[in-house]
């Protein structure tokens, strides 16, 4: 029992010892943590309202918001150096509300020009913008807007020419005179006539088994081919881009008094785009040239957000339209409708064809 006794006490003085020890350490530190130096804040210069890319940063743009020293990475600048390092810059690029100015956004007068304008920054290496016109038609009903994605079809249309010539088939026939050498003059001579009929040629009349020379009844009558010749670019800009340093004198009097109080002006009509920027690589951009320049129409279709595929497509000729949606050229019957119609209308449009008398 005795035994027992003596090591509950030992016990009991190793915990009061070890409680005490806990308490002495913990005074000793309380102290030291709460000498530690609070971190220094320090000032840096924000962006206090939007600034445009190459506005001059004026003090009034610039606000403040502090940051531990240290912290600043040793390219943004102090709010009490702003006047000596900031102010007076230009910003290289558009700076937004709230972001810190650092060393690379702003520069000098002349730092601009070398960046261009800031939707420059939007084409990738190696890709070039280049505008084409556009239409309500050929541009998805103005779906094609910023940042789509879509595809370029071009529809050529082709005659037959004289190679010789370069003009078109069929050429022209003329009557020549007296042609060969003639005792006189020992010198080739003929006389030409005016321009006669097109030329035609000879066919066998399968009633009366006889040759017979034709001439076509009008001009050669173009044949039409499309064809999707670039897949899945992007559109930089439907329509124009801000013109900047320039202004645009208005067709306005300037004399003309201001209007009453109270009096109804009319809303400045809404600009219809048309002309669309297309980011394409150099080649296609040389092509585009070719083909615009050349007549070739071109039509926008609009691509999937998340759709990057190719799809190898077919050229569309009337041939291939006849075969590959099975449709029937008409057989000759011996009647028709009345009254007799030339060509297709919108009857939705009340645009309606006038039968031919």
């Amino acid at each position: 029992m005795r035994r027992g006794r003596i090591f509950i006490y030992l016990a009991l003085f190793l915990l009061v010892v070890l409680a005490g020890a806990y308490l002495f350490l913990r005074s000793r530190s309380a102290p030291e943590e709460a000498a530690a130096p609070a971190p220094v804040l320090i000032d840096i210069v924000i962006a206090k309202q939007n600034i445009p890319q190459g506005a001059e940063i004026t003090d009034e743009v610039l606000g403040s918001i502090s940051l531990p020293e240290g912290t600043d990475f040793g390219v943004m600048f102090r709010y009490d150096q702003r006047d000596l390092q900031v102010v007076g810059k230009i910003a290289k690029y558009p700076i937004a509300q709230g972001v810190v100015i650092t060393q690379p956004m702003i520069g000098e007068t002349g730092d601009i020009a070398s960046i261009g304008p800031e939707w420059a920054n939007l084409i990738s290496p190696g890709m070039t913008a280049i505008a084409i016109p556009v239409s309500r038609l050929s541009s998805v009903a103005y779906g094609a807007a910023d940042g789509a994605h879509v595809n370029v079809i071009a529809c050529f249309i082709f005659v037959d020419i004289d190679s010789g010539f370069q003009s078109k088939l069929p050429n022209s026939t003329a009557s020549v005179f007296a042609a060969g050498f003639p005792f006189e003059a020992p010198s080739l001579s003929a006389s030409i006539g005016a321009a006669g009929s097109p030329q035609g040629r000879i066919e066998l009349d399968p009633t009366l088994q006889q040759p017979v020379y034709i001439v076509p009844q009008e001009d050669q009558r173009p044949r039409t081919v499309c064809q999707t010749v670039i897949q899945d670019v992007a559109v930089l800009k439907l329509g124009d881009f801000p013109v900047t340093d320039q202004v645009v004198a208005e067709d306005t009097d300037e004399n003309a008094p201001p209007p009453a109080p109270g009096e109804n002006t009319a809303p400045p009509a809404p600009v219809t785009p048309d002309i669309v920027t297309l980011v394409v690589s150099p080649q296609d951009a040389t092509s585009l040239t070719y083909m615009l320049y050349g007549g070739a129409k071109l039509t926008l279709t609009l691509r999937g957000a998340k759709d990057t595929s190719r799809v190898e497509t077919q050229a569309a000729t009337l041939q291939f339209l006849l075969s590959q949606y099975a449709i029937p050229v008409p057989a000759k019957l011996p009647y028709a409708v009345e009254p007799r119609i030339d060509a297709l209308g919108d009857p939705a449009l009340g645009n309606t064809t006038e039968p031919t008398p």
